[in-house]
């Protein structure tokens, strides 16, 4: 099970230009392959006159989900290198799009192939990566008087506070922590409240960090 993974914190652009050729490579974080599909659909919108507009994506936090396209350039010179591109980078719930305006010479295969993971790895580059992480949810249930100073030490701890609530009986504080400190992290708690304090389990989800 993949515990971490990267992958791009914002959409974005880069363009390049090979030999007179405008290659612009959009990039974008994506939780689905319909979702893919779709900023595919709208780079391509944008980008009436473009001569082609290849695109790759990987899908999951294993990459299990991924598929590329040369939209017209010849075969394995556009998408798969693109592809490449990702998954050597280790790059997962991404899309991208590199849109060519052709400039009148010709790149041949080697070139093709250069240009096309060239630019996705200049994009990846300009754009930048974020870490995310499969994180265990909890939630820390403690009464009002307790609440305020426990979350000042959960936060000064360095701990991921994702929410506080406060409800009529207690406060009920959300928290995100890896899996493996979570038994330390109870018997923090019972230890700071003397036992006033409950954890409660909620599963696990990816956090970017």
């Amino acid at each position: 099970m993949v515990d971490r993974y990267l992958t791009v914190g914002r959409e974005g652009v880069h363009e390049s230009e090979i030999k007179r050729s405008r290659f612009v490579c959009a990039l974008a974080p994506v939780s689905s392959e319909p979702a893919a599909q779709a900023f595919v659909a709208r780079i391509r919108k944008e980008h009436p006159g473009a001569t082609h507009n290849c695109f790759a994506y990987v899908i999951g936090a294993e990459g299990r989900v991924h598929k590329a396209s040369d939209d017209g350039e010849p075969g394995g010179t556009a998408g798969t290198p693109m592809l490449q591109v990702l998954l050597r980078r280790e790059v997962r719930d991404v899309v991208a799009v590199v849109t060519r305006y052709y400039g009148g010479v010709q790149l041949g295969a080697g070139g093709l192939v250069r240009a096309y993971g060239g630019a996705v790895s200049a994009a990846l580059d300009e754009l930048g990566t974020v870490e995310r992480r499969r994180l265990a949810l909890l939630t820390v249930a403690a009464d009002h008087q307790r609440a305020g100073k426990l979350e000042n030490e959960l936060r000064s701890a360095g701990r991921t506070v994702r929410g506080v609530r406060y409800g009529a009986g207690d406060v009920r504080i959300d928290v995100a922590l890896p899996e493996s400190e979570v038994a330390a992290f109870r018997s923090w708690v019972a230890d700071s409240t003397s036992g006033a304090a409950t954890v409660e389990a909620g599963g696990t989800e990816f956090v970017d960090m």
